[in-house]
């Protein structure tokens, strides 16, 4: 089963060493470490991204496009 992320549900405050992503369809929002942006797993769902949506997010996180479960069982083989 995989373990689910810390999410902040206060749209104003990120914690240092964190950043904001937005997930799946409906765009749920999970505050995730920053280290993770140096696992391979994670570099290639931001390259997914990438390709749909660019580097470019208004909302001040970035937009991963893939299922919120893949995330999540993605993000929990990274602790």
């Amino acid at each position: 089963m995989p373990i689910r992320l810390p999410r902040i549900v206060s749209a104003k405050k990120v914690p240092k060493g964190y950043f904001a992503v937005y997930v799946g369809e409906n765009q749920k929002r999970f505050v995730i470490p920053v280290s993770f942006l140096n696992q391979p797993l994670f570099q290639d769902l931001l390259g997914l991204s990438e390709e749909e949506f660019g580097y470019n997010h208004p909302t001040g996180g970035l937009r991963i496009l893939c299922d919120e479960d893949v995330f999540l069982d993605v993000t929990s083989r990274l602790n």
